[in-house]
């Protein structure tokens, strides 16, 4: 596996991310959003965790550089809070053009994954760019409230995992949006882990949620599906 931080167009700008490509030197592609903390190590380690399952891994840095610690909740809200949604969604759709035209990408469709915000941000991207998206696998986060993306557009295979013991995104809203877009006739499950709090699937551990056993359970099937539907 090989791995660098790379520069991509975003909008007349330019943005960075953090590319992870598997031993084989080609894959599908896959793009990784961050959690609120911003680009860490988590997610780095993330899209290594994709790059040795196959996939050319792509982490945009949404935050252009700011980071939380993982005992700075508050300064890791109010990223989040401030990042500008119209920047966040250009960065990530430039990410996008630049996974699909990397030499080592394999495909013109692409996965998506994300975590806590960038489970949020995994709906928003794959309505954003259903040209190119056509899967996604979200981990505890979602859109709630008003706003919400254009599910309309969306055309993605989705498989949700969602937390039981959740404040952040409740497991009811979940199966409510759930509900939802499969009455709109989209392929989605959005499945909540009995006994699991947020975040379980997170290798730095920042909220003491995290569970072996998921992981070993569910990082196997979500790789499936991402190999199923970019075959």
């Amino acid at each position: 596996m090989s791995t660098e931080m790379v520069e991509f167009p975003s909008n007349g700008n330019n943005a960075r991310g953090y590319l992870a490509v598997p031993e084989s030197g080609s894959g599908p592609g896959v793009i990784v959003v961050q959690e609120w903390w911003g680009l860490d190590s988590g997610i780095k380690e993330m899209a290594d965790r994709l790059a040795t399952a196959g996939f050319v891994a792509l982490a945009p840095d949404l935050y252009h550089g700011e980071l939380a610690a993982h005992d700075e909740m508050d300064k890791a809200g109010e990223l989040m809070n401030a990042l500008p949604a119209d920047r966040a969604g250009r960065d990530m759709s430039g990410a996008v053009d630049y996974l699909v035209e990397h030499e080592a990408t394999i495909g013109e469709g692409i996965g998506v994954v994300g975590f806590c915000m960038g489970g949020l941000l995994t709906f928003v991207l794959a309505s954003l760019r259903p040209d190119r998206v056509k899967v996604a696998v979200p981990f505890y986060g979602f859109p709630q409230g008003d706003d919400q993306p254009d599910y309309a557009t969306m055309t993605a295979s989705v498989q949700g995992h969602m937390a039981e013991h959740d404040d952040f995104f409740p497991p009811a809203a979940a199966k409510e949006l759930e509900a939802r877009l499969q009455a709109m006739g989209k392929d989605v499950t959005l499945t909540v882990h009995a006994g699991t709090g947020h975040a379980f699937m997170a290798p730095h551990n920042a909220l003491g949620t995290q569970d072996a056993e998921r992981i070993a359970a569910i990082w196997p099937q979500a790789t499936a599906f991402l190999h199923q539907h970019l075959a």
